[in-house]
């Protein structure tokens, strides 16, 4: 089975995707993933420290590539795949609330949602995993520096030993690979990267809803989803 997996700029469910693909690897070691990252998926899986577990899903043989909004223009030729009928799903999780909307209403200005129009366009069943659907969500946040609890050091270890140099007052998430050493280093325990409650918007909410209502497109309600409708595809092909 070839599958595409499409990553948007949001740090809610982002680990849980990543965790869903590799269990699928380790699973199916046959499967072939296929991954298409946007330009701000790009920057949030480097802060959440998730760079280098991409190879081991995507390794770079074909049908099994990573590719990044910034490489591929504004034609984005290689989502031309799905009318080859080279993918037996696209899933795209975690989707933003702007990629949502953008799906809602038919835009494909990106890679992920031209991926996914042209998916629809080849008959390649669709499956989305919302950020903001309803109500509050709890979602982990980037690594800050909380100022209440931090004693302003005059060497600070955190700044000094920080390898991508990304700390001064602030944590620049830019710079920030991730990589947790901060944490371990600073003595106060200033350095964290707590839940934060987020109440979903009304109009995402109804993106959302216009988003279940389209021809080729399953709306899933978080990544771990993702298995059951794998296995259902397979089922079907046999």
């Amino acid at each position: 089975m070839n599958l595409a997996w499409g990553i948007t700029g949001a740090g809610h469910f982002l680990r849980e995707s990543f965790e869903v693909f590799k269990e699928l690897k380790h699973n199916k070691p046959e499967l072939k993933v296929t991954t298409f990252i946007s330009r701000a998926a790009e920057e949030v899986i480097r802060m959440y420290g998730l760079a280098n577990e991409l190879s081991n899903i995507s390794c770079g043989s074909y049908l099994e590539e990573c590719y990044y909004e910034r490489e591929q223009g504004d034609s984005f030729p290689k989502t031309g795949r799905f009318l080859l009928q080279k993918y037996d799903a696209l899933i795209v999780t975690p989707a933003t609330s702007n990629t949502t909307a953008k799906l809602a209403y038919g835009i494909a200005d990106t890679l992920v949602t031209n991926a996914v129009a042209q998916a629809v366009k080849g008959g390649v069943p669709v499956f989305i995993v919302p950020v903001d659907i309803a109500g509050e969500i709890e979602s982990r946040m980037p690594f800050f520096i909380d100022r209440e609890i931090c004693m302003r050091c005059e060497l600070c270890p955190p700044a000094q030993q920080c390898p991508k140099q990304a700390i001064t007052d602030q944590i620049d998430l830019l710079k920030c690979d991730g990589c947790g050493l901060c944490i371990t280093l600073c003595s106060y325990g200033a350095i964290r990267g707590d839940l934060a409650k987020l109440k979903v918007r009304d109009v995402d909410s109804r993106n959302v809803t216009i988003l279940k209502e389209l021809m080729g497109i399953t709306v899933l309600n978080h990544p771990q989803k993702v298995t059951g409708m794998i296995k259902k595809l397979e089922k079907m092909q046999k």
